[in-house]
């Protein structure tokens, strides 16, 4: 296993992750008793054909077909830890507006761990899903799920 887990920090680490301005998308299922948000960002993604999640890039095509798609709760911290690379490169590369599907997030999901910050940190991110990104921090509040 840790022969793929390296291949895969490799992957996240240098594969291409950008998206079109306006077009990158994120969702959070992470420690959350049901996939919603995840259903509503493929949804999303089919409508809006520039829209793309991290798993649409070559990056994360390349981890889905290593086998690491899962919630963190479900694969594990060391994989988690992988995805945030691949997730803080993502974010690093979007400009725009940023659409997010996060309604009901965890604390300890990627979203928020790792994306909210990596989103308020990029300059040439303006907004998510419409509002300004700082506003959009500020209203926003995680939630905390038990052990599901």
């Amino acid at each position: 296993m840790s022969d793929i887990l390296a291949q895969a920090l490799e992957i996240a680490s240098t594969e291409d992750v950008t998206t079109k301005p306006n077009s990158a998308v994120v969702y959070s299922v992470s420690y959350m008793p049901h996939d919603k948000n995840k259903q509503q960002a493929l949804a999303f993604v089919k409508r809006q054909t520039t829209a793309k999640m991290l798993d649409d890039t070559p990056c994360g095509k390349a981890l889905i077909n290593l086998g690491l798609d899962g919630k963190v709760n479900e694969v594990g911290e060391e994989i988690t830890k992988i995805w945030r690379v691949a997730s803080s490169r993502y974010i690093a590369a979007a400009s725009g507006n940023i659409n997010a599907f996060v309604e009901g997030a965890d604390e300890r999901s990627t979203f928020c761990t790792t994306e909210l910050s990596e989103i308020l940190k990029n300059p040439n991110i303006t907004q998510i899903n419409g509002i300004d990104k700082t506003k959009f921090a500020e209203n926003f509040t995680p939630q905390h799920y038990a052990n599901i």
